[in-house]
């Protein structure tokens, strides 16, 4: 059973992969970066250079808060259209149920946090030190 389990780093890898595919399929294209960070029963996902070319000139070219609301709506009906896609992924790597999703994306930034809520700490093998 230990053999099969995955490492704490092997399981922030996938998240990243699984993450960042979801990008390229619903967004058109990949963050710049992406960090994924386990801790207990938090899984953290940072993006960065998430914002298309249109979004950024969105952003620039309507009133300041018209634009980042305006953002903020599409890329949350967009998270809330594929929560299923992004939770089975998650479990299926973790192993673990997904009690919930949050997200956020900074218009500032260009930088996206998405936060999953497991239902309890994935087990995960830990490293062997030389």
């Amino acid at each position: 059973m230990e053999a099969t389990l995955k490492t704490q780093g092997e399981i922030e890898a996938a998240i990243c992969e699984g993450i960042s595919g979801f990008e390229q399929d619903y967004m058109g294209r990949g963050p710049k970066d992406i960090r994924t960070h386990l801790i207990g029963d938090l899984l953290v996902v940072r993006l960065q250079g998430v914002l298309t070319a249109a979004e950024q000139q969105l952003v620039k070219t309507l009133p300041a808060e018209k634009g980042r609301d305006l953002l903020k709506q599409v890329r949350t009906h967009l998270v809330e259209a594929a929560r299923p896609v992004m939770e089975a992924m998650v479990e299926h790597v973790t192993g673990v149920k997904v009690l919930s999703l949050h997200h956020d994306i900074s218009t500032m930034t260009g930088e996206e946090v998405v936060l999953f809520v497991l239902a309890e700490p994935p087990q995960f093998r830990e490293i062997k030190k030389k």
